[in-house]
């Protein structure tokens, strides 16, 4: 492809921080690197951040966190990643799908309470692109209710909901560092808690049920097996690596961001004519550039943009199937009404290449986009 989806970033201090890790000698989880990492997570988000080798690791601890166990259900939007159920599924919960809003392809907090039961524990919010769910309206409905509010923020890092972090705005927050993310150590991911009475519990959970972080600590003589949990840490060197996507990491933003804006005009004629949808970004949210999609007429309309623009050398994904439409979900989880903008979103949104430096690319991605949808 000339024109890749995905580039990940690379600020070039990467390799010095990795060769500083190698000669600490400290090439397990918790190092000097970590720490600064999670100092960096607190301080723009508030909470207390530990890293995790996943966002999809970080969502499994939230799940175990929020005592999810079988019978529970929890409710979240089905266009999202498989990770966001699974979670929930291993534990033995139901994941109850709901739609999304047709225009910030977020949770429709409207249709949540007719999802509750007797069973429900968890709201699940995701924020798709980097725009935050209405998390005021879930909050109330969470309150009334006394259910637990988990965000998977997987793609919201530095984005923010009424000049509040997104990850600050529930009792857990998942982050994902993936390559595919704004900000990546190639596999990774952080867990926030957001409430600390379950601090503690989260550190043993990460350290494979164990109470090793206390002893490290100082707080016990010896550590021990006391809880259910997993290795849920990354190497040294995965952090040494975050680290150095951290200390760019505004430059990185207002680079795509950039990259974002550009896009958004380009297309503003294109919507004009009624051949696109643009996103939407209600003005309370503050994002971070990570997808630019476009909403086709129909599946068909942008099956061929897909294609044309491989041809092109450009390569323009759609985006999830259905949670509720996939085997797994339709083995292990149910449905709250019809998900009619989920099925919808699904058939007619691709995205486009959106990286740091993409640079010139960007205006024959656009022309190629306008050219074959009849827009130019």
């Amino acid at each position: 492809m000339r024109v890749p989806y995905n580039r990940p970033a690379v600020t070039g201090r990467e390799i010095d921080f990795i060769r500083e890790a190698l000669e600490t000698r400290h090439l397990s989880g918790d190092g000097p690197f970590s720490k600064r990492c999670e100092a960096w997570l607190e301080a723009r988000i508030g909470g207390t951040a530990r890293l995790t080798h996943s966002c999809t690791a970080a969502l499994e601890m939230a799940a175990i966190l929020a005592d999810v166990g079988p019978g529970d259900e929890v409710i979240m939007p089905s266009f999202t990643f498989v990770s966001t159920a699974n979670a929930f599924v291993l534990r033995g919960a139901t994941p109850v799908f709901i739609d999304i809003r047709p225009d910030t392809l977020n949770i429709d907090p409207a249709l949540i309470e007719a999802a509750i039961t007797p069973r429900t524990k968890v709201i699940v919010a995701v924020h798709y692109a980097g725009v935050c769910a209405e998390m005021d309206a879930i909050q109330n409905i969470a309150d009334r209710h006394g259910l637990m509010i988990i965000e998977d923020a997987a793609q919201a890092l530095l984005s923010s909901y009424f000049d509040r972090p997104a990850g600050s705005l529930s009792t857990i927050s998942c982050f994902s560092f993936h390559e595919t993310k704004n900000l990546v150590s190639g596999e990774g991911g952080a867990i926030l808690i957001n409430d600390p009475k379950l601090v503690e519990r989260a550190d043993i959970i990460r350290e494979k049920g164990t109470n090793r972080t206390a002893f490290r600590k100082r707080t016990v003589d010896k550590y021990t097996w006391v809880d259910i949990g997993s290795s849920y840490l990354p190497a040294e060197i995965i952090a040494a690596h975050l680290w150095a996507q951290f200390e760019a990491g505004d430059d990185t933003t207002t680079m795509r961001m950039n990259i974002w804006n550009r896009y958004h005009q380009g297309f503003q004629s294109a919507e004009l004519k009624e051949c696109v949808v643009r996103p939407t970004v209600p003005q309370h949210c503050s994002h971070n550039g990570h997808i630019y999609y476009l909403l086709l007429k129909s599946k068909i309309a942008r099956d061929g943009l897909i294609v044309s623009l491989a041809e092109d050398g450009i390569l323009a994904p759609f985006h999830y199937i259905p949670l509720h439409s996939a085997p797994a979900g339709l083995r292990y989880g149910r449905t709250s009404g019809e998900l009619v903008h989920t099925d919808a979103t699904s058939d007619r949104l691709i995205r486009l290449p959106l990286f740091r430096d993409l640079g010139d690319d960007q205006e024959i991605v656009i022309d190629r986009v306008l050219s074959h949808i009849g827009s130019a």
